[in-house]
């Protein structure tokens, strides 16, 4: 059967937009290099008519010219339609890859939502406000051993008023106490005699004094 109607080809992979891209790009990068070589070309000719006069054969030249011209026109015409197929098929290859991660993400999304339900079902609302409640309680409790582990023994009760009246009698102690009259009394003392014990001294008023600092009564 095969060798009356003939075997069928394997079928290839299917053309994608990324590939044809490629090869509408390298078919006009050609044509580019070709209007390159057109266009060294016309400047040729044109150098040449520039040094020849009126006649047959600057005619000639010119006819050439003209005709390099016109496959240039060609050409560019050529590739500014392949440059315009390769930017429609970049746009739809854009287009349908934001398609392609659009579904990718909306796929993802859909996957958590349903892990987060999931997970949701293993929280109780009601359990997570006991265990409020719990630790608050014992953070009364806290409080409140710190409280009893830190109270004094013995203290007399003393009324706010009496302590009041208190300060303000200390106030008026301490103003008392600026008096320094005191010092008078104690720059008027005797001052200390100047000398060994058993001899004449004198002390700093220039009076004498004997052995024991007294001032000594004169002999008659």
């Amino acid at each position: 059967m095969n060798r009356l109607f003939g075997s069928s080809k394997p079928k290839g992979p299917p053309p994608n937009l990324t590939d044809c891209i490629g090869g509408v790009d390298s078919r006009a990068e050609s044509i580019d290099k070709k209007i390159s070589r057109l266009d060294v070309e016309l400047v040729k000719y044109k150098d040449q008519m520039k040094k020849m006069r009126d006649g047959p054969s600057k005619n000639m030249v010119k006819q050439k010219a003209l005709r390099v011209l016109k496959q240039k026109r060609m050409y560019e015409t050529q590739r500014d339609n392949l440059m315009q197929q390769s930017f429609n098929m970049e746009q739809a290859n854009y287009t349908i890859q934001n398609l392609k991660d659009t579904k990718t993400t909306v796929d993802a999304m859909k996957i958590g939502l349903k892990d987060m339900k999931k997970a949701y079902k293993h929280v109780n609302i009601d359990k997570i406000e006991r265990v409020q409640d719990d630790l608050e309680d014992m953070m009364e409790d806290a409080n409140e051993i710190q409280e009893a582990l830190s109270r004094s023994y013995g203290t007399p009760e003393i009324d706010d008023d009496d302590l009041a009246a208190e300060l303000d009698a200390l106030g008026d102690d301490l103003l008392l106490d600026d008096d320094s009259s005191y010092l008078d009394e104690a720059s008027s003392a005797p001052s200390i005699p100047q000398g060994l014990p058993g001899e004449q001294s004198t002390n700093r008023d220039g009076v004498l004094v004997d052995e024991f600092g007294l001032p000594q009564i004169p002999a008659i």
